[in-house]
């Protein structure tokens, strides 16, 4: 049966750091695993070959003397299971076998690799926003390793509320904090269940909730102001401010969701559309003010309804995110000319629209629906599917006070 032993290969610098690697020996070939783990002589037992935890080293020196233990003990535990695999197996197996399969476990069990696959299956499913989001999470994870990668098995609760800490330190929200702390937990939680390390619970201590913050939303009368504003001599003013109201007369719309809306989705008197984020399929009834907005900025042309992706097929997803900024951009030039004490942006219209429906208390199931929302996840309140002509109904009584 093969064995492993845990070697210090001293530096040839007095007073530097030694290098830890693995000697994999089986019928007589040896074989070497090198690590990137480097302790000082004084933190080394020659005798036992494992690491002194109780060094008279700063606080700081045992932190890391102490992860590298952990470390070391996660591979053993990897390279014990690889070796009993071959055994059991009944079949010859090598040295140079258990190296290369500790070698490509080491990379699938890396949380920067289980990250980066997840990006790269998200942009595979064409969620490309959600894979944006993932990578700067993963990205703001890596500043604060300093590109040091992590096994997934010591990932801990200790490593997680120190991240924690460093995005505090540098000014991130709470619920910004929140927001990259859920995508870690996401990916943590997907390799856990795939059986890629035990389920440790690393993100028990942190906050992943959501705190309550300030309204994005605006009074009917201030939409109404809006609306009634004279911007023709500013065309890009009047078609940012056109395109909110677009988005809110569809029932506080997404954005996204605006700017892939074909000429084919319009059936009838109904406009039907699935959204991006949940791929759930909303209809909304035309109405006059939908109809007329649409009419302005019709393009012969084009198989979309509204000026946003200007080219069809090139890289339209840059077209829909630069569109966005300047539409946002527009938004809160118009935000100063009404003297709004909050910048105005597309999603405004969104909370706007819901805020309304609430003041005339329509029922939040119904809102829910009309957002088109994830009921569990973000209304938390689920009744029977409603029918799309209520919904109308109520859309044509909040745009009626217009």
């Amino acid at each position: 049966m093969a064995t492993v032993k845990i070697k210090l290969r001293p530096s040839a610098v007095p007073g530097h750091a030694g290098t830890i690697f693995y000697q994999v020996t089986h019928r007589r070939i040896v074989r070497q695993i090198t690590t990137d783990y480097k302790v000082f002589p004084e933190e080394w037992d020659m005798g036992t070959s494992m690491i002194l935890e109780d060094c008279k080293k700063g606080a700081g020196r045992l932190g890391v003397v102490r992860t590298i233990a952990q470390k070391i003990h996660c591979d053993m535990e990897r390279l014990d299971g690889i070796i009993a695999k071959y055994e059991n197996g009944y079949r010859e197996y090598s040295a140079d076998m258990i190296v290369a399969a500790f070698q490509c476990m080491a990379e699938e069990r890396s949380f920067f690799h289980i990250m980066r696959k997840s990006i790269i299956r998200l942009r595979q499913l064409n969620r490309t926003g959600t894979a944006k989001n993932y990578n700067a999470a993963l990205n703001s994870f890596m500043r604060f390793r300093r590109n040091e990668d992590i096994p997934i098995d010591v990932l801990n609760c200790s490593i997680v509320e120190d991240f924690q800490t460093y995005l505090r330190m540098k000014g991130l929200t709470p619920n910004s904090i929140s927001f990259y702390m859920r995508i870690l937990r996401a990916a943590y939680n997907n390799a856990a269940g795939n059986g890629l390390t035990q389920d440790r619970k690393p993100f028990r201590n942190v906050f992943t909730g959501m705190e309550k913050t300030l309204k994005r939303a605006i009074s009917i009368c201030n939409i109404r102001r809006m609306k009634n504003l004279d911007l023709s001599l500013k065309p890009n003013l009047e078609f940012a401010r056109d395109l909110f109201m677009f988005l809110f007369y569809c029932r506080g719309m997404s954005f996204i969701d605006a700017a892939f809306l074909r000429k084919t989705d319009i059936q009838g008197d109904v406009l039907s559309y699935h959204r991006h984020k949940t791929g759930q399929l909303l209809h909304v009834g035309m109405l006059p003010e939908i109809e007329g907005i649409l009419d302005r900025y019709a393009d012969m042309e084009s198989p979309y309804l509204l000026p946003i992706i200007t080219v069809a097929g090139i890289d339209e997803r840059k077209q829909y995110e630069a569109a966005l900024r300047r539409v946002n951009n527009a938004l809160k030039i118009i935000s100063k000319m009404l003297n709004l004490n909050m910048p105005l942006t597309t999603y405004v219209a969104r909370h706007a629209w819901a805020s309304i429906a609430k003041l005339k208390n329509v029922p939040v199931n119904i809102i829910s629906d009309a957002l088109g929302h994830d009921s569990i996840a973000t209304t938390q309140i689920y009744l029977a599917a409603i029918d799309t002509s209520t919904i109308d109904k109520v859309n044509e009584m909040i745009i009626g006070d217009l």
